[in-house]
């Protein structure tokens, strides 16, 4: 959404101004895709909103793809704080959703809206995510009742994935797609305003997005959802533990990094950093005075 405001010298300035949900509802309504990204820090929050992305997610992938965890489950919320305000700083104009880290939630109501309250007065998110369905259902509905926007996060779900035997694709079966297709009902019922879809069949997301009113974000969920969630490091090629079959690889910065390190740490061994450009000088005079001083010290 685009903004016209006027400066005192009657000069017109375009600013983009903050994404709603409303906005996101209407994107859906045009069939027009809505961008979800991830982001970890306050460079990428600023790079998020010079994209011109929808939603940006602070996710606790962070445990993985920036702390080097084997998984998710481990991340806490005071770690989920710490990014989601380094993002928050930098990010001004997308909706921020920050997601609620495994013991966040689960031990109850009462608990998932102080830590839901938490992401909100001290992130800066506008909204939290929640994976599961029927098993968080309550306490979606408590959160929203709280005033606290939610994302809802169906078919894979990283902080229950060995409950469900690995990161595998999900509603492979007919019984099994039936039942996140009734997850999806019961999530828009509770009040979640957009629901992100991972690594389901696309047949299943195309079903599931034309079933509800609200948005459906694909992440490994095919062509057919509302919008396109990646995690940014995949895509910047930042994070090569492995790469996920819906992921898609735009650079490969990595390789980028390690270029650079490695020629740094070369000129410094071979004397070639700092060069002339990149050193302070004194004045003659300064310096006189200076090697006065040290002469007359010793």
């Amino acid at each position: 959404m685009i903004k016209q405001t006027e400066s005192k010298n009657e000069e017109v300035i375009m600013e983009r101004q903050k994404v709603t949900i409303r906005q996101l509802q209407e994107k859906k309504a045009r069939k027009e895709i809505i961008t979800m990204l991830s982001a970890y820090d306050y460079p990428l929050g600023q790079a998020m909103d010079r994209a011109g992305v929808d939603i940006v997610c602070v996710g606790d992938s962070l445990g993985m793809v920036v702390l080097g965890y084997e998984g998710t489950v481990p991340v806490t919320m005071d770690q989920m704080i710490h990014h989601c305000k380094a993002v928050t700083t930098g990010c001004k104009k997308a909706l921020v959703v920050a997601d609620m880290p495994f013991g966040s939630y689960n031990e109850s109501k009462e608990q998932a809206i102080r830590n839901g309250n938490r992401f909100l007065k001290e992130g800066g998110a506008d909204a939290v995510l929640l994976e599961g369905g029927e098993r968080v259902a309550d306490i979606i509905q408590a959160l929203v009742k709280a005033g606290i926007a939610v994302m809802g996060h169906l078919g894979v779900t990283p902080q229950t994935v060995t409950m469900q035997s690995g990161f595998k694709v999900r509603g492979t079966s007919g019984e099994e797609a039936y039942q996140i297709y009734k997850e999806a009902i019961l999530l828009e019922e509770m009040g979640v305003f957009a629901i992100e879809l991972e690594c389901i069949p696309e047949k299943i997301g195309k079903e599931i997005t034309e079933l509800v009113s609200i948005p459906t974000i694909s992440l490994g969920a095919g062509r057919y959802c509302d919008g396109v969630f990646m995690i940014t490091y995949d895509a910047l090629g930042l994070f090569e533990r492995f790469t996920p079959k819906f992921a898609k690889k735009y650079t490969h910065l990595l390789d980028e990094i390690n270029k650079a390190l490695t020629t740094f740490a070369d000129e410094a061994k071979g004397r070639k950093f700092p060069e002339e450009e990149n050193v302070f000088n004194i004045k003659e005079e300064e310096y006189r005075k200076f090697l006065e001083k040290v002469k007359a010290k010793r």
